[in-house]
């Protein structure tokens, strides 16, 4: 009991020291996030191949880079051992290889009313489906802070997750590894689409030939990846007209972007829809939730963001994953009027409806 409340004590001290980090200094802040960063869980050994008979909670081995550069770099990140949720269609067990989608939650993790759900539309579908689970791979529970808990995980940690989980899943004798899509709820649609830039590909799955389909629901647009080549597969866009987290110029110039290298896109707006129109969670304002508006991060070459001409992250390229998560709990200084507070969100039942349709009628096309 002790340890707990110690551990809480020092929880309250990181998030109030990282509001106003101009009164420490960076090494300061990273010992107080590695005081307060749970371990990794120790797991069973990660499956390398699948059998027939595999579904349900699978290990899987994957990184844990936090940061493009590292991604770019080679260097992969730390090992982690993975977990996500396979499940198949109804009797399907003699039939010929089937479609398959990674599914990549939101920021808030696993949602009653998204993600397991869609992954029985999927089932429904004739599609199989891999949950991902990338909080508790690396120790972080419902439990934990909001703002440690998603400074601690990074999209690039997703997409290196769902990278990973497509290798594994083209083993399975009942998967066709040709075709297997992803698809991301918010901050996991940020990754979906973001996974589609060649460089990320090559440098973390480069035997395989990458994703069939790629589906970003509300994703954020704030950053420019300067992607110069995707392998071709398309992607569908779905978004509200009345959900705030989504700058939609922002969204449009990103969709335009991935259309100019040849990328099939297919953009739905969905009128008067806020954020997140699956969960179970009853819709209202939720005017604490933050987002980024009217900024964008700009990645060099060697993959480090840039806001309006300055380094948003600086730190050395060997830099520790507890300095950069204390770099990236600080940044809000930085961003100044960009971080912006309250959107709608919750369970719309009617977009929700035509949403599905609209990800069938994609995916019996592209899968």
């Amino acid at each position: 009991m002790m340890k707990l409340l110690f551990k809480a004590a020092i929880g309250v001290v990181l998030l109030l020291v990282l509001g106003v980090g101009a009164l420490l200094i960076p090494a300061v802040q990273t010992y107080l996030v590695v005081l307060n960063l749970p371990e990794f869980p120790d797991w069973p050994s990660p499956k390398t191949t699948l059998v027939s008979e595999d579904e349900g909670e699978i290990y899987y081995a994957t990184e844990s880079p936090f940061d493009l550069e590292v991604i770019l770099s080679g260097n992969g990140g730390r090992a982690t051992t993975g977990l996500g949720y396979l499940t198949f269609p109804e009797d399907t067990v003699d039939t010929e290889p089937l479609p398959a989608m990674v599914v990549l939650p939101g920021s808030g993790g696993i949602k009653p009313g998204r993600e397991h759900e869609y992954a029985e539309f999927l089932n429904g579908e004739g599609i199989a489906a891999f949950v991902v689970e990338y909080y508790a791979s690396r120790g972080l529970s419902d439990e934990t802070n909001y703002l440690l808990r998603t400074g601690s995980v990074t999209e690039f940690d997703l997409i290196t997750d769902a990278y990973a989980a497509l290798a594994l899943l083209s083993t399975h004798p009942r998967i066709d590894g040709n075709r297997v899509g992803v698809v991301g709820f918010s901050y996991g649609g940020m990754a979906a689409r973001l996974l589609m830039d060649d460089r990320i590909h090559q440098a973390i799955a480069p035997a395989h030939p990458g994703f069939a389909a790629h589906i970003d629901i509300y994703g954020p647009c704030f950053q420019y990846l300067g992607t110069k080549k995707t392998n071709g597969a398309p992607l569908l866009t779905l978004r509200g007209t009345n959900d705030a987290s989504n700058d939609l110029e922002a969204c449009a110039t990103r969709e335009s972007e991935l259309r100019d290298l040849g990328v099939q896109v297919t953009a739905v707006l969905y009128e008067g829809a806020g954020h997140a129109w699956e969960n179970s969670q009853q819709q209202f304002l939720s005017e604490s939730s933050p987002y980024l508006q009217g900024c964008e991060w700009r990645y060099d070459e060697v993959g480090v963001p840039w806001v309006d001409g300055e380094l948003l992250l600086s730190y050395s390229p060997n830099a520790s994953r507890a300095a950069r998560i204390a770099a990236r709990l600080r940044m809000g200084s930085q961003l100044g009027d960009c971080v912006k507070k309250g959107y709608l969100i919750g369970r719309d039942e009617k977009t929700r409806n035509q949403a599905y349709l609209d990800a069938a009628k994609f995916l019996h096309m592209h899968l």
